[in-house]
């Protein structure tokens, strides 16, 4: 009995000295875990509703890549103030991929507003992969020439706290920059 006590008096301990990224994820209500993103950075999780109903493809594969544990710690390369917050490329350089193919474009009417998931391509607009930002602000000149495939419904401030990057140098971040610890899908959270 000792022995127990004990060890709910630490596990309350711990549990109260986790950083906010760690402790339980509750998901609002209505949304499907299956199409339910998880997103956990150093200020909070950010809970994101993915949206197979524009763009199925884009879904489909940023599901794939978090199932793998691919996002796991992947900085955000490029973070521009009043615009966006961009991560997804392994090398934190802009320039890497996953090792799954390239998307085809998936655009829609669907309006880049404050909160919404994007991905980021090259010139192409076939060339989507890994790499996705999450809006800051609106900013209609995206408007159907990227892909919309989710939209942030909790933990904006989180995503407001990323480090911003050097403006000089179109917004990459150089030093420590912030990252995703884990990114999951919400019915593979137990």
């Amino acid at each position: 009995m000792v022995k127990r006590r004990v060890f709910l008096a630490q596990a309350l301990v711990l549990g109260a000295a986790l950083p906010a990224a760690a402790q339980a994820i509750r998901l609002p209500a209505g949304l499907d875990p299956e199409n339910t993103l998880v997103i956990e950075l150093k200020d909070g999780p950010v809970i994101v509703k993915l949206r197979p109903d524009l763009a199925p493809n884009h879904v489909a594969q940023v599901k794939a890549l978090a199932r793998q544990g691919f996002y796991n710690g992947l900085v955000f390369h490029r973070v521009i103030e009043g615009f966006m917050a961009q991560t997804g490329d392994p090398t934190g350089t802009g320039t890497g991929r996953s090792q799954l193919g390239n998307i085809s474009a998936e655009f829609s009417r669907e309006p880049f507003v404050r909160g919404v998931l994007g991905m980021a391509r090259a010139q192409d607009p076939n060339s989507a992969n890994s790499q996705f930002f999450i809006m800051f602000n609106e900013y209609p000149s995206l408007n159907n020439q990227y892909t919309v495939f989710g939209q942030v419904v909790q933990g904006m401030d989180a995503v407001d706290k990323i480090k911003r990057g050097d403006p000089r140098a179109n917004g990459q971040v150089r030093a420590e920059p912030d990252k995703m610890i884990r990114v999951r899908v919400a019915a593979d959270i137990r």
